[in-house]
């Protein structure tokens, strides 16, 4: 097949610049990939995250998980139907959210040659990331040219873009604050030199609701304050009622879970799905911080599902 060219979308808005659409009525999250199993024979676990977005009968995939075959066996077990998704969203470049999508392309495309042909990324993911003996750190950069040969095709966004009507993928997020959430000590080549990896492209999913946000994020790594006060600059300041995915607090101080906590309170969130690497006992903390509940404030398990004005069915063992 020919190689298809990874296309540069410079969408640099915020605010009243992109154009809103009505509030997403319909919002679903079902948590296709994580460490945590909650019930029997319904998937398996693993160091890493991915869910499927639906929004009023339209669809994303986002991130595909570490191991090859765990998302596609998770779904089958779980009975979502992924040959149906068309567009897929990878948040950042490390292998436990991109080792699902050469399996994923491949065997949906069986069923439909549109399955899974698009991945919206953010600018930076394709940034190499040297490391010893030259040995390349970045987990997408060796799966772009043989997803291009399988006739998928790379969107990269520079900036927030509306990838569904009341979904809007935030691009890198500016670090505001001094969230220093990635464990990994690296260096990314960017062109203004070889820099410290602090994953500069990190980006997460808003959803825009009548009653408030619902933020989607794969790891956090940008911080989930940043990222939060940076979707509601980039798509309405409104309250972040919901707040879902990978957090990287699971080795945070007491002070920063504090520090944290307090934004989450001020910011409005009202449910917290905390999978991947946001930690058990963070996501404990958190809970107890913010004032949420054993309902409210929940550790993500594959087959997890949030539906927004319902709350969260944490699964058998997270209940």
């Amino acid at each position: 097949m020919p190689r298809v060219s990874v296309m540069l979308v410079l969408l640099i808005l915020s605010g009243p610049e992109l154009a809103r659409a009505a509030p997403a009525a319909d919002v679903r999250v079902t948590v296709l990939s994580t460490m945590l199993v909650g019930n029997a024979n319904a998937g398996v676990g693993e160091w890493g995250f991915a869910a499927v977005l639906e929004v009023d009968g339209r669809r994303l995939l986002i991130d595909t998980g570490a191991r090859a075959e765990t998302v596609l066996a998770n779904a089958a077990e779980l009975k979502v139907d992924l040959s149906s998704i068309t567009d897929l969203v990878i948040t950042h470049n490390h292998a436990d959210h991109t080792g699902g999508l050469l399996v994923l392309r491949r065997e949906l495309a069986k069923l439909d040659p549109r399955a899974l042909s698009r991945v919206h990324v953010p600018r930076g993911i394709f940034y190499p990331r040297p490391g010893p003996n030259g040995r390349e750190g970045n987990g997408l950069l060796p799966l772009k040219s043989q997803y291009e040969a399988m006739g998928g095709t790379f969107v990269e966004h520079a900036g927030p873009a509306t990838l569904l009507p009341g979904v809007t993928m935030l691009g890198p997020v500016p670090r505001v604050h001094p969230e220093r959430n990635w464990s990994v000590s690296g260096r990314v080549q960017t062109p203004d030199g070889l820099v410290e990896d602090t994953v500069p492209e990190d980006t997460s999913l808003v959803i825009d609701t009548a009653d408030g946000l619902v933020l989607v994020s794969g790891c956090g790594h940008a911080g989930i304050v940043n990222s939060i006060e940076y979707a509601r600059k980039a798509v309405r300041s409104a309250p972040v009622v919901t707040a879902i995915g990978g957090f990287h607090l699971f080795a945070a101080s007491d002070e920063t879970l504090a520090w944290t906590a307090a934004r989450l309170k001020a910011f409005g969130v009202r449910h917290l799905l905390g999978a991947h690497c946001t930690g058990i006992e963070a996501l404990y903390r958190l809970r107890q911080l913010v004032g949420l509940t054993r309902q409210t404030a929940v550790v993500g398990a594959v087959g997890a599902i949030y539906t927004h004005g319902k709350g969260i069915d944490p699964t058998a063992l997270a209940r």
